[in-house]
């Protein structure tokens, strides 16, 4: 934001409401990822069973639906 949006930045911080923007954005990344997890991990056949089954399946599986969803997030909140 400080390089992208210098103007929307200073206004924010001249105001003293930086962190709660902040914040918001935060809380929102947050759900859009959960919401996303969630999506693809119903999608990609996650589930409990696999959990206990092969751990390091479902381990991997995790891993690459946390980030896909992460860049995702990123894509659609943070650099737009």
């Amino acid at each position: 934001m400080k390089n992208h949006r210098r103007g929307e930045y200073i206004r924010l911080l001249m105001n003293g409401k930086i962190n709660e923007y902040l914040h918001v954005v935060d809380e929102e990344c947050y759900e859009r990822m959960e919401l996303l997890m969630e999506q693809m991990k119903d999608g990609a056949g996650i589930t409990e069973e696999l959990k206990a089954s092969d751990q390091m399946k479902w381990v991997g599986l995790m891993n690459n639906v946390r980030s896909v969803a992460e860049e995702a997030v990123i894509r659609e909140l943070i650099y737009v």
